[in-house]
């Protein structure tokens, strides 16, 4: 007796289809952007981050644990942006003079205006709002 009746798959067809839609959605998962019950991208409310000179002049400072990148372009004038990258929703990895690096696939954004230098991101960082606060860094929003 067969599994199948004619023009219809056969359970093995059918076993396998679904073994693959699986392994494909775990893939999709791995990688998706979404917020799956992540937080935001950007603080919603204000993010002390220490001292203001450990961002270097003329650098930038990855502060992964909070999903911020900062750079200092000139002394004094202070730039955040989201650390989230804008293609799968990987916190970047590190950073090298202005230059941020996202491992995950390959992105690399300027951190003095988030810029994507190089895909597959095809946006830029989201700008987080910065101040300094009694020679203490402040992200997010004002109190």
């Amino acid at each position: 007796m067969s599994d199948s009746s004619p023009g219809s798959p056969g359970r093995r067809t059918v076993l396998c289809g679904v073994a693959l839609t699986g392994a494909a959605g775990l893939g999709l998962t791995a990688c998706s952007g979404g917020s799956g019950g992540r937080a935001p991208a950007v603080p919603t409310a204000p993010v002390d981050l220490g001292a203001a000179d450990a961002v270097p002049v003329g650098g930038a400072r990855l502060y992964r644990e909070k999903r911020l990148v900062v750079s200092q372009p000139s002394e004094g004038e202070y730039r955040a942006f989201s650390a989230v990258c804008t293609h799968a929703g990987c916190v970047l990895t590190s950073v090298k003079e202005l230059e941020a690096d996202c491992t995950c696939h390959g992105s690399l954004f300027d951190t003095t205006s988030g810029e994507v230098l190089a895909g597959p991101a095809g946006a830029p960082l989201p700008s987080v709002p910065v101040r300094v606060e009694d020679g203490r860094l402040v992200a997010g929003p004002g109190d």
